[in-house]
């Protein structure tokens, strides 16, 4: 029964999207005890998380930064990142430059692939940072930073490599020994590092 409820519900907020033609506000959601999944357009438990973004508003955000520029709202964050790359040794603006590449400095960006938030954090490496919500600005970068670090530890400090494990993972790194040969991963490292330039000329 409960999946059947689920696959309803589901089915059901689909249409709904379906038939004004796209989304018309954030779509929330959460699995009770029983496997019963709830959908909502106004969360009031904060066990309600981010589904589906709006539509409209997700390209109106999209359009609020140029990627080639510096992020309108960067300095918004400041305070938190200087923080956490005090706390974990890590170049701020290498930092900033990830969250550049990364969201945008959207910290309600979610990527097709499930990441979530400024840093675009998987669920999986937000749970093994131990990222309460990765929505929240303050706990996304935290955990953004010491991943980062961890990665520059892994990789002796090179930070192509730690950038290219960030973009396609650990493993991919490894079995090529290198940057791996995927166009998306090698513009990505090239990416962050002329905008961690931008920022430095900026500190």
């Amino acid at each position: 029964m409960p999946k059947v409820v689920k696959i309803m519900a589901l089915a059901l907020v689909l249409w709904g999207m379906a038939g004004y033609g796209s989304a018309t506000a954030d779509i929330y959601r959460y699995e009770d005890d029983e496997g019963v999944v709830h959908f909502t357009d106004a969360p009031t438990d904060k066990r309600f998380k981010i589904f589906m973004r709006d539509i409209k508003k997700d390209r109106k955000l999209r359009t609020t930064f140029k990627l080639g520029n510096i992020a309108r709202n960067s300095g918004e964050f400041d305070p938190i990142i200087n923080q956490c790359a005090l706390e974990f040794g890590v170049d701020k603006s290498l930092v900033k430059a990830v969250i550049h590449a990364e969201s945008g400095y959207n910290p309600n960006a979610v990527s097709p692939k499930g990441a979530s938030g400024l840093m675009q954090l998987m669920p999986k490496t937000a749970k093994d940072l131990k990222v309460a919500n990765a929505f929240d600005p303050r706990d996304n970068i935290r955990g953004g930073v010491r991943y980062l670090r961890f990665l520059l530890d892994t990789f002796r400090g090179d930070e192509s490599l730690a950038l290219a494990a960030y973009n396609a993972g650990l493993s991919r790194v490894a079995q090529y020994n290198g940057v791996p040969p995927y166009q998306e991963t090698r513009t990505y490292v090239d990416r962050v590092l002329n905008y961690r330039k931008s920022y430095q000329s900026t500190n």
